[in-house]
Parts: C-alpha cells; structure tokens; sequence
C-alpha cells in the first residue's frame, strides 16, 4: 500500500487547481510535472524545488486529494488524463515524473498529449512501477474490493502518529478509504492499448528491495524509440525517500540532458 507524505509550505494554484507550484521561475525554464502515488499528495514533490534549482517544480493534484477532497475521486485512467490534458497546459521543454500510480498516469499523459497534437514531453521519467504493457498475477482482493475491515489497517499503517487521530474521526476515515479504493481501482482495472512507441526520453526508477523485479522494469524499453535507461537505487517502493539524493541527481540528468545513461541504454 502506497504511503501519504506529509505536507509542505504555501504553495501556487494553477492549472484549474490540478498543479501545485511552490517556486514559479522567473522566467523560461524546464517544467518537471510530477504525478503522485496512489494516497499520495502533492506536498512530497513541491519539497522537491529546494533540489532542482534550475527546473520549475510542478506537482500534480488529482480529484478528492489535498485541497481538492471534496471532490469525488477519478476511477477510470483513460477519463483521469482526459481531464487532466485539458485542464492543464504543458509548456515545452517539460519532462513528466510518476512513482507508481503516478508512473502509469504520466505515461498515459504522454500519449494523450501525442494524440491530440500537441508538444511531447523531453522525458518521461517512472518509478517503481513495471512496464504497462504487463499483467501482474493479484494473489489477493483487489484493494478497490476490500471490505473497510480489510482496507483500514492498511491505510492507517502509513499515517504513523496520526493513526489514532484519524481512527477516531470516522467519517473523514470513510472519505481516506474511498479516496483509496479509487487510486487502487484505476491500476487494477487499467487495460493496456498498443500504440506506437513514444518519441521521447525513458528513464526507469526501481528499488532494489522492491517486489517489482528489474525485469518488470526494462520492459519498458518497448515504450520508447528514443533514449532509455533503467536505474536501481537502494531501497524498497519508496526508495525515492530513503535515497532522495541520488533520485534528484537522475531527475536532474533527465531535465538537462535528455539522453539518460544507465542499464539499458
């Protein structure tokens, strides 16, 4: 189960409240639009400003998340992009980011965009997630079928401290759990169409301790006709926190250069 980040400082609206920026640049620069994991919000990658000095920030905030809870939450991928692809305006040279959920977001994003004519993103950077194209055995309940019995100790595992306060107020509970099922619905219910490969950039985050295999990873490569490279950092599914460093020194490599090198190249 993905894990919610906490918070960070004020940050800008723009683009119909679905992108949060916290440092706008002054003036022509990279956008990095980061999509969230599943229970994620955008807070974890605004911080991310601080590291990427030369690039704009720009973390993208889905329906019935953050400041946007009380919408209802988005259930079907294909819809969510739709949304998304007009709601926000992606200004060239951009790359996109996603961990998990958020790396099957933001490759469907970059083909919405390629279908509707307009700009590619440089890059495309996933993390943690394997190639879209495979199907991944579930050996349990689909999360979006769980019971609240079943799905809350789950939830509350990644709120840490907070785990009582929201335990004990049952109705925003009711809202955490529903906003879960619906961020788990949209991967277990996702079907894969053949397109042509993308045009850009792939660069391929994993965890070495993660259960998703580096296998699982460079499959990616049949997504693009253009760079690729697959990087393995250590840690679980959340390496991105534990080695923060070296993920903003691929991020960065990925923003600049847009020829990523490593296994697969």
């Amino acid at each position: 189960m993905d894990r919610p980040a906490s918070g960070t400082g004020r940050a800008l609206v723009t683009g119909a409240v679905w992108e949060l920026v916290r440092r706008a640049a002054p003036g022509p620069a990279t956008r990095l639009h980061c999509f969230p994991h599943s229970g994620g919000s955008p807070g974890e990658y605004l911080r991310w400003s601080d590291a990427l000095p030369r690039a704009e920030v720009r973390a993208v905030q889905l329906p019935g998340h953050g400041a946007r809870l009380a919408e209802a939450p988005l259930r079907d991928v294909r819809e969510l992009v739709g949304r998304l692809v007009a709601a926000v305006e992606f200004t060239p040279p951009f790359v996109l980011f996603g961990h998990s959920l958020g790396a099957l977001i933001a490759y469907e994003t970059a083909h919405a965009l390629s279908a509707a004519g307009l700009p590619p993103p440089a890059g495309l950077v996933v993390s943690a997630y394997p190639a879209p194209h495979l199907t991944r055995l579930q050996a349990r309940t689909p999360v979006h079928r769980m019971s609240d019995g079943e799905l809350t100790p789950l939830v509350l595992a990644g709120y840490g401290e907070l785990a009582d306060e929201l335990r004990a107020d049952p109705e925003y509970l009711g809202m955490v759990l529903d906003r879960y099922r619906a961020d788990h619905e949209l991967v277990e219910t996702y079907q894969y169409r053949e397109r042509e490969p993308l045009t850009c950039d792939v660069t391929v985050l994993g965890g070495l301790d993660d259960d998703i295999g580096v296998d699982e990873l460079a499959a990616w490569r049949a997504h693009t006709d253009a760079g690729f490279a697959v990087h393995l950092l250590p840690g679980d599914h959340f390496y991105i926190r534990s080695g923060h460093g070296e993920v903003m020194r691929l991020l960065d490599a990925s923003l600049f250069t847009h020829r990523p090198q490593g296994i697969g190249s």
